[in-house]
């Protein structure tokens, strides 16, 4: 994933457009009142919908008040945004919201729009930029309006404290999470049967240790002549079947730190800790599934191939891929028989814990109403829309009660045209609230990110081994990151 690099002088010079806004942001709101209501919604389903009403110190808008809404996604997540606009606005009929469905170059062009002082009103923040947009002043601060919601503002409504440590900077609230997203292993599982070797599980407390995922790995590798990596002969060229792909991003890369006992950010300082030996450690483990043990595909692979990790473990050329929760909106409809599993553990099971910020902007011109749209988007209604395609997870606690798993988790057997994979319910409610690490990067990450990032290809490619690599820019990031934090 490749995004635009911001510096601090952008920040600076764009927090300046929006200051006025920004001094909305404080202003107290009695409670809310609560509504409940029957909505058809479009998308086949009949769901009840808790609407809230929210009173603020001034009058909820007597006229018709237009307001924007900026995200990426693709098709899945399109259909849903324009499903909730139409029962929001159904129990808001003075708040009319625009969709900016923007799914290519996205930080670029949300910073065109601030730079030209008509920023969206709100729009999705993704958590390696939340931080910095929070501190340069962007974001509207509703505090106060969450503190007053019945609703989401509820203790024990979200997973904490998770919630708070993702959403808050400086003790203040600047957005709420949209979900929980996790990366985890899909498998083909009829490649499983044929070889005779029992999958990974669900269960965090049954991960795999990194010795065996190995062993494991090289056995479900083979080249066009049958053999196995490490095997005499093997044709590195001419692989007939991969037995793991684990993407060089940074959230799995994250996972994997995490589960060697590292840390990517020092979370006391704000400071990289990439270039200590737990997380160099766990970054060549990544690099060496490519370079040394041969199971796992060069990212030139899939291009030689035309084909998506997706498309390679329907067709049998990939037995195992590492990729978010968010792909089993897709990756359940593939023709084979669908596994999902924890990933392997090298210390400790473990896995990253992300998703979007949907934010307020402090430039809006209709704070309340920005704030009335992004609750509602912290709705069990919203939440379940994209849970019940297979898009996201949970964030909110009742969600993953015994009760609330049943509204939305449908399993996929043979016998059923369900999304979720028999199992699944382990993913949601032991690995990711219990094994799951959040990173959320410092202020300042825009412009590091342009640093580090070389340094990482150049592990990918083997230029270089993880520990030469970042030693070599880690402390030039600090520097800035210090700089920006002063």
């Amino acid at each position: 994933m490749s995004r635009k690099n911001l510096s601090r002088r952008d920040f600076l010079r764009l927090s300046a457009l929006t200051a006025a806004g920004a001094a909305l942001a404080g202003c107290k709101a009695p409670p809310p009142q609560v509504v409940r209501e029957t909505v058809e919604v479009p998308v086949e389903q009949t769901v009840e919908v808790e609407k809230t009403v929210v009173i603020q110190a001034t009058p909820a808008p007597e006229e018709v008040v237009e307001i924007s809404f900026m995200g990426w996604g693709g098709t899945e997540e399109d259909t849903g945004v324009r499903s909730a606009i139409t029962v929001f606005q159904g129990a808001e009929p003075n708040i009319k919201v625009t969709w900016l469905h923007t799914p290519e170059n996205y930080a670029e062009k949300m910073l065109a729009m601030v730079a030209a002082g008509t920023p969206p009103d709100t729009a999705f923040v993704a958590s390696d930029y939340y931080g910095t947009y929070c501190r340069d002043g962007l974001l509207l601060d509703i505090t106060e309006m969450l503190k007053a919601d019945p609703v989401v503002g509820a203790s024990g409504y979200f997973i904490e404290p998770q919630e708070t440590d993702r959403c808050t900077w400086e003790g203040r609230w600047y957005g709420i999470g949209s979900c929980w997203v996790a990366p985890h292993i899909y498998y083909n599982a009829d490649i499983f049967d044929e070889v005779g070797i029992e999958p990974p599980s669900n269960d965090p407390a049954k991960a795999w240790e990194w010795d065996y995922f190995l062993e494991v790995a090289r056995e479900l590798t083979v080249d066009t002549n049958g053999r196995h990596p490490g095997e005499s002969g093997f044709d590195i060229n001419n692989v007939a079947r991969w037995g793991i792909d684990w993407p060089q991003w940074w959230i799995p890369v994250h996972a994997a730190i995490q589960s060697n006992e590292g840390q990517w950010v020092d979370p006391n300082t704000g400071l990289l800790t990439l270039d200590q030996p737990a997380a160099t450690e766990a970054i060549q483990r990544i690099a060496d599934l490519s370079l040394v043990h041969q199971v796992a595909p060069q990212a030139t692979v899939f291009q030689q191939l035309g084909m998506s990790n997706t498309q390679m473990l329907e067709g049998g050329k990939l037995a195992m891929g590492v990729d978010g929760s968010w792909a089993l909106a897709w990756m359940h409809k593939i023709q084979a028989t669908l596994g999902t599993a924890v990933m392997p553990k090298m210390k400790r099971a473990a896995t990253d814990m992300q998703a979007h910020i949907h934010c307020a902007f402090a430039g809006s011109q209709h704070p309340e109403a920005a704030y009335r749209w992004v609750r509602f988007l912290a709705t069990e209604y919203y939440q379940l829309l994209f849970l019940r395609m297979g898009l996201w997870l949970p964030s909110q606690t009742p969600l993953m009660t015994p009760e609330g798993l049943q509204k939305w988790m449908t399993l996929r057997t043979s016998a059923t045209e369900g999304v979720h994979p028999e199992g699944y319910d382990l993913i949601v409610t032991e690995y990711v609230p219990k094994y799951g690490h959040v990173l959320y990067m410092p202020p300042g990450w825009p412009q590091v990110g342009s640093i580090v990032q070389p340094a990482f290809d150049a592990i990918w490619v083997g230029d270089k081994t993880a520990e030469e690599a970042l030693a070599e820019v880690v402390s030039d990031a600090n520097a800035i990151l210090e700089k920006e934090a002063g």
